[in-house]
């Protein structure tokens, strides 16, 4: 399958210098005042620009996703995401270190609920719907050149692809290896599946497992091999 550019160019709405949320440019200001060398902005996705798979996570991390500019690059959370999507074909190494690294992501690409850290992690409601905008013109250009997988990584990412459809949460109810048809009439032909986050707390406790996301991404697989 052909791999495209993984540039920013081909996304210009994604939100590089976006302050729109006091609270968050609040700490992003404090974040980088501590850790100068960090991106302590806004990220944006990576990956594919025209993938068939697009995964939603929730907020960059602290030391990962905020220090390096990259979704799920430099955190434990990343590790078992990037082997796995190694392992299925979808990227071309098994590690995400930095955006200097060569590493490509094949047919599949990686966005977000939030595009900034929040403080302790939490993002308030009111600023996932803020963020929803950028996720919502996201899922219009996936779903518009070709798109067909999203894979919502925890309960927030999945409400929050849910209400860029206006779609009503106790429908399509989250919960590990669930998959949703989403209406034709709303969005084309996407179908939504869902996984426990991959974060150090699932991981290490257990609740989430290699095989039990590996089981995820075997379905989705099958799903993509599909005409």
């Amino acid at each position: 399958m052909a791999l495209h550019s993984t540039t920013k160019a081909d996304y210009p709405f994604e939100p590089a210098d976006c302050r729109q949320c006091e609270r968050l440019a609040t700490f992003l200001d404090t974040v980088k005042t501590r850790y100068p060398d960090y991106h302590a902005r806004p990220v944006s996705a990576f990956g594919d620009t025209r993938p068939q798979l697009l995964i939603v996570g929730l907020a960059p991390g602290m030391h990962g996703a905020n220090r390096t500019g990259r979704p799920f690059t430099g955190d434990y959370a990343g590790i078992l995401l990037y082997q796995t999507l190694h392992k299925f074909g979808l990227a071309s190494h098994s590690e995400s270190i930095s955006q200097q690294d060569d590493l490509r992501l094949v047919n599949c690409r990686i966005t977000n609920a939030v595009k900034c850290l929040p403080p302790q992690n939490k993002p308030n409601p009111d600023e996932i719907r803020q963020c929803g905008h950028y996720l919502k013109m996201e899922l219009e250009a996936f779903r518009n050149q070709g798109g067909r997988i999203l894979l919502a990584l925890g309960a927030i990412a999945h409400r929050s692809v849910l209400q860029c459809f206006d779609l009503r949460q106790k429908d399509y109810l989250f919960s590990h290896g669930a998959a949703h048809s989403l209406p034709c009439t709303i969005a084309g032909a996407l179908k939504l599946y869902d996984s426990y986050h991959c974060s150090r707390y699932n991981t290490q406790t257990k609740r989430l497992t290699a095989e039990m996301f590996e089981q995820v991404f075997d379905r989705i697989s099958a799903d993509l091999s599909k005409k």
